[in-house]
């Protein structure tokens, strides 16, 4: 009987959290406001623009107080916007795409990952997705695809290459009033509960990283654990090491 009734008090305790939801913040390097992310907390992953003013030193920043970054890699949008520094674009050839990128790489350190910036036209082309994700399994890179558009081809490209890729499942901050934000932040949580795991994206805006600081903690109290991108990718890609760290690569 008591061999019973400790078998039935060591199996009542809670499971481990079971899902698991990572948030993105992107946009990063133009506004000194931008710097307010490094009081988000450290499982938050930022992706920053490349070649921007304060990109280089907020990934540096950033990466000191344990953030993943990314590089948040401007690409061709079917509105025509303005891309800015290191944009990609459809008339680009092979060896100057591929230039891009790895320029676009340099500038961020400590960069693990890429999501695109825009690209509801590119990301659509078979050719520029190809030379994407060569370009990535060269740096051993992972992808998120920020699915701007539902016709995107960057994971049947992503497959066939065997590059490790994530889809954005939620924008959080498309609009900013604070009942837009817990909207959102609640169907984060129902996707966590129902899917296992999410992939969210957000920005720097005032609003955004106020509110997240103020709500995060409600994750924790309904088992959602919140993770670094990497960590919802194989074992292999969690674990290594940046190759565009200050170590290796000159900084410009």
């Amino acid at each position: 009987m008591r061999l019973l009734l400790l078998f039935a008090v060591l199996f009542s305790v809670s499971p481990v959290n079971a899902s698991q939801v990572s948030i993105i913040i992107d946009d990063i390097g133009y506004r000194q406001t931008d710097e307010a992310v490094l009081t988000l907390p450290s499982t938050i992953t930022l992706s920053v623009l490349p070649h921007t003013p304060l990109g280089q030193n907020i990934a540096m920043s950033a990466n000191k107080r344990g953030h993943e970054i990314m590089l948040h890699i401007p690409m061709q949008a079917l509105n025509g916007k303005v891309l800015g520094p290191g944009g990609l674009t459809n008339q680009m050839g092979e060896v100057e795409f591929k230039h891009t990128i790895n320029q676009a790489l340099d500038s961020i350190p400590y960069a693990k990952g890429v999501n695109n910036h825009m690209g509801s036209l590119l990301t659509q082309l078979d050719e520029p997705m190809q030379w994407l994700m060569e370009s990535l399994k060269q740096q051993d890179s992972y992808f998120v695809d920020s699915m701007t558009t539902r016709y995107s081809k960057a994971a049947d490209t992503a497959n066939m290459l065997g590059i490790p890729l994530l889809k954005r499942q939620l924008f959080l901050d498309n609009d900013v009033t604070q009942s837009a934000l817990e909207k959102q932040f609640q169907q984060l949580i129902q996707l966590a509960n129902a899917q296992g795991s999410v992939v969210a994206i957000a920005h720097p805006y005032p609003e955004t990283i106020r509110f997240l600081n103020e709500n995060l903690p409600r994750l924790a109290e309904q088992g959602i654990t919140l993770v670094r991108t990497s960590s919802l990718l194989p074992y292999r890609v969690a674990q290594q090491e940046p190759k565009n760290s200050p170590t290796t690569t000159h900084l410009r």
